[in-house]
Order: structure tokens, then sequence, then C-alpha cells
């Protein structure tokens, strides 16, 4: 967790992963919009689990990152599972039950139970602003999905899927953070990345299968989603993860939902209402207040520490 001696450049470092793990999680959206076409949701979870595996991999070879240590293997086999697995494949398939607005609604309780396990089973502070900017991200959140959720097109099995997807997700994240206590934020996305695409071999055949039928632009879709929002993003988010709270890393994630509106309204043309508009800027004005510190924190911050009691600090 970040304190008041942590270098300013150290925090600057992780806001900026944190923001790029947050676009490119948004420009995910987009790209599993085109790939879930093509292929089945256990097909494609394969498959973006595959290719961020080995991207993954090769960095981890040319950075001779090795095995992580024993004390992490518990946090990265649990996330590997529940976060790189499962919650792949069921948000795969309960987006394709749901609307986007109804998927983006149920999904978006995820920060909210990782508040309330990391406060239960990490000790995470709770300060008034982190619990007032999620607040305000919620609601922006909520109109969001309301402004995109269409009429009749919900499913009861759809909203099930995809909140287990926001459970597992909140699962996952918690699990995660004490694993990069001992291994590096490489070392955990690596392994936690194969995990999960060891957890859903047995969607190869449909990999396979679907893989010869599918568009070009279908599977490289797929495998821009394994490079960049999965080995790349969950990379940056690892390493942001090991310098703050995972409350304050999953407030952050309320952003996505103003992002996706932008770039749908980019790349898909889809003009967004003034309502959409509303939600997104409520989302980024509440990730603004919850990332804030107060004037009391700041001051502690421009306060040196002397080395010897800086050393005897956690990190």
């Amino acid at each position: 967790m970040m304190h008041a001696s942590t270098p300013r450049s150290d925090r600057m470092l992780a806001a900026c992963a944190a923001g790029v793990t947050v676009v490119l999680w948004a420009s995910a959206f987009v790209s599993i919009r085109s790939a879930g076409a093509a292929y089945s949701p256990g097909a494609l979870a394969l498959g973006r689990l595959l290719a961020g595996a080995l991207t993954l991999g090769v960095f981890c070879l040319l950075r001779r990152e090795g095995l992580p240590p024993r004390p992490a293997l518990r946090g990265i086999l649990l996330s590997g599972v529940l976060w790189f697995g499962f919650y792949m494949v069921a948000l795969n398939w309960g987006e394709q039950q749901v609307d986007a607005g109804t998927a983006a609604l149920v999904v978006n309780i995820g920060p909210v139970l990782i508040a309330l396990l990391g406060a239960r089973l990490l000790g995470d502070p709770m300060p008034p602003r982190l619990l007032a900017g999620m607040a305000v991200s919620f609601a922006g959140a909520v109109t969001v999905g309301l402004s995109m959720s269409g009429g009749g097109g919900s499913s009861v099995l759809g909203v099930v899927l995809c909140l287990l997807a926001a459970v597992a997700y909140a699962a996952g994240v918690v699990a995660q953070k004490p694993a990069l206590g001992a291994a590096s934020p490489l070392q955990v996305t690596t392994y936690g990345c194969l995990v999960g695409a060891v957890a859903c071999l047995p969607f190869a055949g449909q990999l396979v299968r679907e893989a010869a039928d599918a568009p070009v632009s279908a599977t490289l879709n797929m495998v821009y989603l394994g490079v960049f929002p999965t080995a790349l993003a969950f990379t940056t988010w690892a390493y942001a993860l090991a310098r703050t709270t995972a409350s304050r890393m999953g407030a952050t994630t309320y952003a996505v939902p103003a992002l996706v509106v932008l770039m749908s309204w980019l790349a898909l043309g889809e003009v967004p209402g003034p309502l959409t508009l509303v939600g997104g800027a409520l989302c980024l004005a509440g990730v603004a207040v919850s990332r804030s510190r107060s004037r009391a924190a700041a001051r502690a911050a421009a306060v040196p520490v002397p080395r010897e009691e800086a050393a005897r600090e956690p990190r």
C-alpha cells in the first residue's frame, strides 16, 4: 500500500499504470462485440488467454523472471481460476444474454465488492473520500446502464452470469493482492493468465472449429484482446495494485463505462444520449474524488521522512 513517504514518482507511475489498464479494458468491450459474433464464450476466453499467456511468456523469458515464489502461488492460482478463467467465460456468456447496459450495471457491482472484501480480508482502509467517490461513480454506472438498456433485452440467466462475473472479479482481485507482496507484477500476471488458460482448455475443441470459420477480423480482435487488454493491461493493473489498496484500484475501474461510451461513439458510430453522457461524467468525477487525498495527507506527503524511519516502513 502507498504511504505518505512513498516517492511522488512512484505514485505517478502507479497512476499512469492504472490509466493504461482502464483505457485498454474499455477498448476490450468494443473488441468483444466484434469477436463475440464469431466465437462462443468459452472459445473466445481460451483464445484470448492463450494469446495473452504467449505474449507474457516471451516477456518473462526476456526478463528472466523465473518461477514465482511459493508464498505467491495460492493467490496466483485463485486469481487465475476466478478472474482470468471463470470471469472471462461468464462475462462473455452473460453479454450474449443481456444488453450492454444491463451487463454494465451488474458487473459494476464488482468494485463495491472489492472494497468490502478488501476491508474485511486485507484490512484496507475506507476513507470518506473513497466511499464518496465510489458512491458517485456507482450512480454514474447506473445512469449509463439504464440509458443503454433496451426493452426486453435481458434474461434471468444473463443477469446471473454477469453477477457471478462480478463476484469472481472481486474475489480474484482480493486474492491477487497478497501474491504481489511475494512476486513481481509480471510473474503474477503471467502465471495467473496461464492458470486461466488451463482452466479453459475444455473449450479447445470449440476454439479450433470456430477459428476455421471465423472471419479474419474476429480472430484479430481475439488476438488483440489477449495481447493488450490481457497481457499488457493486467500487468499494469498488477503494478498499480502492488502500490495501493484493492479498494482504491477497484474504484478506478469506474472510469471504464465512461470510456466505453466514448470509444463506441468514435469506433462504432453509436452516438450517446444526454443521459449516457451525464452518467459517464459522474463515473469520471467519482474516480477523481476516490483517488484524491485530503489536505492533511498531501501535507504529510510533502514532509521528508528520515531515512532510517522510512526503511522501517512496510511496503
